[in-house]
């Protein structure tokens, strides 16, 4: 899967996005052997020789995690407004890990980091159809009718699967199942159904699951888990 220019070197823990477009634009990125300055260029992440200031990046062994990224924490390698990062929970422990998608400031739980690139190539393409599942509470009672909204779409979005586990006139509990990961997706489609998120947590993302990890606790993920 091919990428822009300043995402390769973000995923592979080079720069953030926006160091990367500065770098980018300065003449210090090559690609095979050539100085380029689109920062919109598509390469290949895991196939592509790329230097910046004619360093490859470092060589690693293959590494994937699994964070319960806490509440208000930013799913960004650096936050121009000094915000904290998955990275700043992470420390040295995210050494050379790109995130896998993301987590908006307010949601909680499973977030993949990786220095796979065709695996978070894989991981978010919708084509693969790798599910993703969130625990939701919401404001007000969801019917069972709005449910099937979400499943049928709403503005372009839709949910593979919403579960009810419980609801009273105060609020309610779900189960909701994705299969992309667009930007607030979930929060969007109760946005539109009239019911404000109160909690939003991802407990799975294919067949890796949060388990008992608690928020910032994060552990090593076996490539047998990835099925």
């Amino acid at each position: 899967m091919r990428v822009r220019l300043d995402r390769a070197l973000s995923k592979l823990g080079l720069a953030s996005r926006s160091e990367a477009k500065q770098l980018i634009a300065g003449g210090r990125v090559r690609v095979r052997g050539r100085v380029v300055t689109d920062a919109a260029h598509l390469v290949r992440a895991e196939t592509a020789t790329i230097t910046v200031d004619g360093e490859k990046p470092p060589a690693r062994a293959w590494r994937t995690i699994a964070l319960n990224k806490p509440r208000g924490v930013l799913t960004t390698r650096r936050d121009p407004e000094g915000r904290r990062t998955v990275f700043d929970v992470l420390g040295d422990a995210g050494d050379g890990l790109v995130a896998v998608g993301r987590l908006d400031m307010a949601s909680t739980g499973l977030l993949i980091l990786t220095n796979d690139t065709q695996l978070a190539n894989t991981l978010t393409d919708p084509a693969a159809g790798i599910i993703r599942r969130y625990v939701v509470t919401v404001r007000g009672s969801v019917s069972d009718d709005a449910a099937a909204r979400m499943k049928a779409g709403i503005d372009g979005l839709a949910a593979s699967s919403v579960l009810v586990r419980k609801r009273s006139a105060r609020e309610t509990h779900l189960i909701v199942e994705l299969v992309e990961g667009k930007n607030r997706e979930i929060r969007r489609m109760f946005d539109a159904l009239g019911h404000e998120v109160t909690r939003l947590m991802r407990i799975a993302f294919g067949t890796i699951e949060l388990g008992l990890l608690q928020p910032g606790e994060w552990r090593e993920v076996a490539r047998d888990e990835l099925q």
